[in-house]
């Protein structure tokens, strides 16, 4: 709710300032990006838009966004967009479970490397150990419109 320095990322925020004597109505967009340098022009340019904040996940005390994830499940052509991340709580510590889905059925060689090589660049990229789920292509369950990526099974606290 605090605005940020210049450059720094935060969410996006519309403000009206033209209407004389109407109330100020912030519009929160929440969508994550960051003011560019100023330049000569009067008007001010944004950066491109790296995020929500409202999908942002907090696992481990990590902020973990999905598409995060499904950049590095991107990286390898082996594996297609198809994913669900599943979150649970073993004890005190969440647990994250990428179930993904392959373009192709793989041999088991080429599926174990795929689901090793994607927990290691997670690892790498947010500090989080995840236990990677490989399923068949048609595997990971569709949603009518918008696909639904995250699982929170998490006791609301």
């Amino acid at each position: 709710g605090a605005p940020v320095p210049d450059g720094q990322s935060g969410e996006l925020v519309f403000t009206t300032l033209t209407k004389e004597a109407m109330p100020v109505v912030r519009y929160r967009t929440r969508d994550l990006t960051r003011l560019l340098p100023g330049s000569v022009t009067a008007m001010r340019r944004m950066a491109k838009i790296t995020g929500r904040s409202d999908d942002m996940l907090i696992v481990r005390g990590v902020n973990l966004f999905p598409s995060q994830v499904e950049e590095q499940i991107l990286r390898d052509p082996a594996l297609s967009g198809h994913y669900v991340i599943e979150l649970s709580r073993t004890g005190a510590l969440d647990d994250l479970l990428v179930r993904v889905e392959s373009r192709e059925i793989l041999p088991a060689d080429a599926m174990l490397h795929s689901r090793d090589a994607l927990a290691r660049r997670l690892k790498g990229m947010c500090g989080l150990s995840a236990e990677i789920e490989i399923a068949a292509p048609g595997g990971v369950e569709r949603s009518m419109g918008k696909a639904r990526r995250v699982i929170d099974k998490r006791p609301k606290a």
